[in-house]
């Protein structure tokens, strides 16, 4: 039996749920215990805590469970580029009163940009230019 929701999720995941969804989005379809023996690669993280996490999840319409066989597997519900725009959405509107330039600008002025992302952003820029 699979369990699925059925409507998309409009519950914004946590930081440690995020942290569920990077491994799914990585690796796909996964067992609990992947998912947590990957979380356990950069910090300890109980199975029980995963467990209960992804059970969340799913209960959120985060994830859907397959329960066909004896070892349950956890999918991400809604495409990876679906939820990230959805938080970058909110974030911007939150943060910066929905302005994308304002937001350009903070990154750009944290001097992190490396040179290959900034000819990636004017390459960018580029082909959105009406102009051109």
């Amino acid at each position: 039996m699979r369990t699925k929701q059925q409507h998309k999720s409009t519950s914004e995941p946590t930081k440690a749920e995020l942290e569920i969804l990077n491994v799914l989005w990585e690796h796909g379809s996964a067992s609990v215990r992947f998912v947590n023996d990957r979380l356990n690669e950069s910090r300890e993280v109980n199975y029980t805590t995963t467990l209960k996490l992804m059970q969340i999840m799913v209960e959120k319409g985060i994830l859907t469970r397959d329960e066909s066989s004896m070892k349950h597997t956890y999918s991400v519900a809604e495409a990876e580029q679906d939820t990230k725009a959805h938080l970058l959405d909110k974030f911007v509107e939150t943060l910066y009163k929905g302005s994308a330039s304002k937001l350009v600008m903070q990154l750009l002025g944290n001097k992190r940009t490396s040179s290959k992302d900034l000819e990636e952003i004017r390459k960018m820029l580029d082909k959105m230019d009406p102009k051109q």
